[in-house]
């Protein structure tokens, strides 16, 4: 039994929803879950998106219904496995293993599931094309960001970042073959990593983030600052908890 009907479940989660603060063209419409406004009971509580975690599909699924007023289509899932394919969510047959996905119809809905990993949103000024990649550090590192501006095949210069709700610096603690990873490709990495405890680093996946962007020629790059692992309340984080839900970030053409 669920504790809400339709109507109400549905207006409780548009509450609890993060809409992206960004200059986008008024054809480009973004959205940020939280675990908050959903049905999943503990330790998935409530708004948990994700069918791969353990929770209880028929209330996954219930939770996916209720973005359905909030959406003008079935969002393209993704089975997300870190690695730098993008799906084409204007394809009838879009390929669902890819850890980014891009649209130019209007309708078509890209979306990313996140619990610690950088979900970044792209798109260009016109609102002609939009993108949202699943960033977390090995995706970042192998080149997910690159590989959704390429496929969205627009001046870089003309394109827009949001970066949504992700692990923050004094949380993430990684080792050397993180750091080396990124500072390898790109020596001015190693200004977002900082000593942590017994030789581990810190990383702040955020400036990862901006640093490959603006080697790219983007410089408009919004969102930012939140922490998946502090915020208990507000956001799943995997690191903190193991088994827990996925927060969903979607954008579209209207």
């Amino acid at each position: 039994m669920v504790g809400e009907t339709e109507g109400s479940g549905k207006m409780n989660s548009i509450k609890h929803c993060i809409i992206p603060d960004w200059p986008v063209s008024k054809h480009v419409l973004a959205l940020q879950t939280t675990r908050q406004g959903g049905i999943s009971a503990s330790p998935y509580d409530t708004f948990n998106l994700g069918l791969h975690v353990g929770d209880d599909p028929v209330r996954v699924n219930r939770n996916r219904m209720m973005l359905g007023s909030m959406m003008p289509s079935e969002p393209v899932w993704l089975e997300q496995v870190h690695g730098t394919i993008v799906a084409n969510a204007d394809m009838a047959d879009c390929l669902v293993q890819a850890d980014a996905c891009i649209a130019r119809q209007r309708g078509s809905v890209c979306a990313v599931m996140t619990a610690d990993c950088l979900p970044v949103l792209l798109c260009d000024t016109q609102g002609s094309v939009v993108g949202a990649a699943h960033a977390g550090w090995k995706g970042l590192a192998a080149g997910v960001i690159e590989a959704t501006v390429e496929a969205m095949d627009v001046a870089p210069q003309d394109l827009m970042a949001w970066l949504g709700p992700a692990i923050s610096q004094p949380a993430f603690e990684v080792g050397d073959d993180v750091r080396d990873a990124f500072v390898s490709a790109q020596p001015q990495a190693a200004s977002a990593f900082v000593s942590g405890q017994q030789g581990k680093w810190l990383a702040d996946i955020y400036a990862l983030a901006r640093l490959r962007l603006n080697a790219l020629g983007v410089t408009a790059i919004h969102g930012g600052g939140e922490c998946t692992f502090s915020e208990e309340d507000k956001y799943y984080s995997y690191r903190r908890d193991g088994v827990t839900g996925r927060m969903g970030t979607f954008i579209w053409l209207e």
